[in-house]
């Protein structure tokens, strides 16, 4: 799947732009107390000491994003 450039965000900025917590965005990627993550290996993942996350896997557990 292809995506814009404006589609992949940090952790942080996901975190502002749906206004959740950063460690709540990080936790939809590594999973928590034995849960599995909630986002798939194609809407997360790590880049060296930072998570990435899709606007598609947040709009998919979240909704769209407010203006």
């Amino acid at each position: 799947m292809k995506y814009n450039f404006t589609d992949i965000m940090t952790v942080g900025e996901a975190s502002i732009r749906w206004n959740i917590s950063p460690v709540s965005v990080k936790h939809l990627c590594t999973g928590i107390q034995g849960r599995p993550p909630r986002l798939t290996k194609e809407e997360c993942r790590k880049s060296g000491r930072s998570w990435l996350v899709t606007r598609q896997g947040m709009e998919r557990l979240y909704g769209p994003e407010e203006k």
